[in-house]
């Protein structure tokens, strides 16, 4: 029996320079706690680091002078960690939902459904409407038509439409997106 194994690249951390490994002559010194030292050359920071016993950690290096902070490497990157979950969190994440019809179906069903389309707007999400045609039915595609045409105006208020009503085949697709609220 072959198995198989499955290969995932391990993710990426970003390169800290730490330590002996930062190469320019002069930084700007910043506390554990964020206060400014000063502007010291490379040598006296990581001295002054090494007093304290912890580590000189290039934060920014574009600025000019580079600035470096004293503080732990663990803690560093336990830091960057978390500001990049915090990041994920605050990400919102836009689903498309799908609402499917058919070219000939009763008021009711057509208002039940009309109030799910809309209550997925309000919450901010976007709207795949979708109307298959089945057997004899493609022949009558104008109804269809009327139907998906029925669901926009109804939601003009709320949304615009994002991709305009075709024919995929047997199915007849549009997409409507939330407005934003200012």
């Amino acid at each position: 029996m072959i198995k198989k194994r499955s290969f995932q690249r391990p993710q990426q951390q970003p390169r800290i320079t730490a330590n002996n490994n930062i190469q320019v002559p002069e930084v700007r010194v910043l506390t554990e706690l964020g206060e400014m030292l000063g502007v010291m050359p490379t040598r006296e920071a990581l001295q002054l680091a090494r007093d304290q016993e912890k580590d000189l950690v290039m934060v920014t290096e574009n600025a000019q002078p580079p600035i470096v902070k004293i503080i732990s490497l663990s803690k560093y990157r336990y830091q960057l960690q978390q500001k990049k979950a915090e990041g994920r969190k605050k990400a919102k994440v836009q689903e498309i939902k799908e609402v499917r019809f058919t070219p000939f179906m009763g008021e009711g069903d057509f208002q039940t459904r009309l109030k799910k389309v809309m209550e997925f707007l309000k919450r901010g999400d976007k709207v795949r409407l979708t109307l298959e045609f089945k057997g004899r039915t493609i022949t009558k595609q104008e109804f269809g038509r009327e139907q998906i045409d029925k669901v926009i105006t109804a939601t003009a208020e709320i949304a615009t439409v994002e991709i305009t009503p075709k024919l995929l085949g047997k199915k007849m697709m549009a997409q409507l997106m939330p407005i934003k609220k200012k």
